[in-house]
């Protein structure tokens, strides 16, 4: 693949600090509270949670414009949780997307927008069959 854009950060591990390149994210890093931290800052799964639920709300609109629907009042809530790895005993994530859809998309419109959505999204391709996921239209 050639990339049109690649980002960089760089963390020091869970506690400390991660940086983009350009500068725009500086952020503190901390384990979570339910991870026995002091919530001080961001963790890893809050940052895959929203870039994950913005990818895939964006890549809701390049599918809605090709189906000539209205997205706008779509919201997109990305739930990464983190647990033990049953089959190494280390940890994995998994993944739940909640799709908040407006009255006109109700029904089946509303379910093959999401399912084209999720088959377009970046994350979703980078991520499907190595993490459990599941999808909830509300």
């Amino acid at each position: 693949m050639d990339a049109l854009y690649t980002a960089v950060a760089t963390a020091n591990g869970r506690e400390g600090r991660t940086v983009s390149s350009d500068g725009q994210l500086d952020l503190p890093l901390a384990f979570p509270p339910a991870l026995g931290g002091n919530g001080q800052g961001t963790n890893p799964e809050q940052l895959f949670a929203a870039g994950y639920a913005a990818c895939f709300a964006s890549a809701m609109g390049s599918v809605a414009r090709q189906l000539k629907l209205d997205v706008k009042d779509v919201s997109v809530t990305a739930e990464v949780g983190i647990g033990k790895d049953p089959s190494d005993g280390g940890f994995g994530i998994g993944v739940v997307m909640r799709v908040e859809l407006p009255e006109h998309l109700e029904g089946d419109s509303g379910a093959k927008l999401v399912e084209l959505t999720h088959a377009a999204c970046p994350y979703s391709k980078a991520t499907r069959g190595n993490i459990p996921f599941e999808i909830v239209i509300e």
